[in-house]
């Protein structure tokens, strides 16, 4: 019924993912296989609604459709039994720019935001941007390739003017989906201390393999008290460029200084079209997102299988959500810039070096897999060529 088959051509769509490789990797004849968007064509419920609004050719001023939040509001308690009363949502221009909205909103220059590396860039760029210290909480690397939170560490790294921590729920790169106890002893950690949690859940819809999402705000009274939730249909859906994030802030201090401050800045007020797109794919694409992730675990299943086939020095860690795979390349035996001249200039690749991701992500790549099978049959094989020709 959906051609995940289907390969589009982005050419003239101004994408990130083709127009700056000759900025970011030197060269523009690259397969890209990096920013997590998707290859597959944004669902057609999506564009048709989009279509709808646009057939109506005057784009005024306009506001929120009244079944916004109710939609987004049903989506979440079908998807993750979290009932969020209505008042707890914001609307906001986007994760990373939420963020950095929150840190300043809540920190002081000379307070400090905790991450928990190897983890998405921003996490550490955006506090770093806006003038706050970053304190460090790597994650333990497990015996299997698995990653769990280290609260030694964090106990030893948090001091009193550590005011937010940035957790990434289910985790990028390495697609964890966190389990309610570990979720319930980090909110007893910063709930004690007055850390507040930004729990960034924009994955939290793509959870593979039976896996079950928990939000972080639901693993306990004291997370919902410290926490502020992020979320959006942006990655399940591949409609990034489309603007749908939203905020979800359960202790009523928190979110009053919060919206308050989104709202004198106008920054609570979604354009256009965002609620048009979210309303069409949370009532409309359970059935395109099921088939979707379907097609996403056969590709990872693929990458296992070529990897342990033909590139045994590659070792991928499956995914418990999205569809991001963390490959382990450390047994190739190469330095940074060594690994990248492989993955670049040899097997002509755009993917994420490790090193971005922070401490632990030294010889890993991330590689993204919604993409059609033969572009990534194509990829692997282009990877062969160059570690073993």
């Amino acid at each position: 019924m959906y051609d995940f088959n289907k390969i589009i051509d982005r050419s003239g769509s101004g994408d990130l993912k083709h127009e700056v490789l000759e900025e970011r990797y030197g060269r523009g004849d690259l397969l890209p296989l990096w920013v997590a968007d998707m290859d597959f064509e944004t669902p057609q419920f999506i564009t048709d609604a989009l279509r709808r609004r646009l057939d109506h050719s005057l784009f005024g001023y306009t506001v929120e459709p009244k079944e916004y939040w109710p939609t987004v509001q049903r989506w979440i308690r079908d998807h993750h039994q979290w009932e969020v009363p209505l008042e707890w949502f914001s609307y906001i221009p986007g994760i990373v720019k939420g963020i950095g909205m929150v840190i300043n909103v809540f920190t002081n220059p000379d307070e400090k935001v905790i991450i928990q590396p190897p983890v998405y860039h921003p996490f550490r760029l955006t506090p770093e941007g806006n003038g706050r210290e970053v304190v460090y909480n790597p994650l333990k690397e497990n015996a299997d390739g698995t990653y769990s939170m280290d609260f030694d560490n964090l106990a030893e790294v948090a001091d009193e003017k550590c005011r937010l921590l940035i957790l990434s729920n289910p985790h990028n790169p390495a697609g964890i989906v966190w389990g309610r106890e570990t979720l319930a002893r980090l909110a007893d950690f910063c709930y004690d201390r007055g850390i507040i949690v930004i729990s960034d859940e924009i994955h939290c819809d793509m959870a593979l393999w039976g896996n079950k999402h928990v939000p972080f705000a639901t693993a306990s009274e004291k997370a919902a008290q410290c926490s502020i939730t992020f979320g959006a249909p942006s990655k399940t859906f591949n409609i990034a460029g489309i603007v749908s994030s939203y905020s979800i802030v359960p202790n009523p201090e928190i979110r009053k200084k919060f919206y308050s401050w989104l709202a004198a800045n106008e920054l609570n007020e979604a354009p256009m079209f965002s609620p048009i797109a979210t309303i069409a794919a949370f009532e409309q694409g359970e059935q395109w997102r099921r088939a979707m992730l379907a097609y996403v675990e056969d590709n990872i299943r693929y990458v296992e299988d070529y990897c342990r086939e033909h590139l045994p020095m590659i070792r991928p860690l499956r995914p418990e959500a999205s569809f991001l795979v963390w490959l382990d390349c450390r047994k190739l035996g190469l330095n940074h810039d060594r690994l990248i001249d492989l993955f670049v200039n040899k097997a002509r690749l755009a993917l994420n070096d490790g090193e971005m991701f922070g401490k632990g992500g030294e010889g890993f790549m991330r590689m993204n897999v919604a993409t059609p099978r033969a572009i990534l049959t194509q990829a692997l094989s282009q990877l062969k060529d160059a570690v073993c020709g």
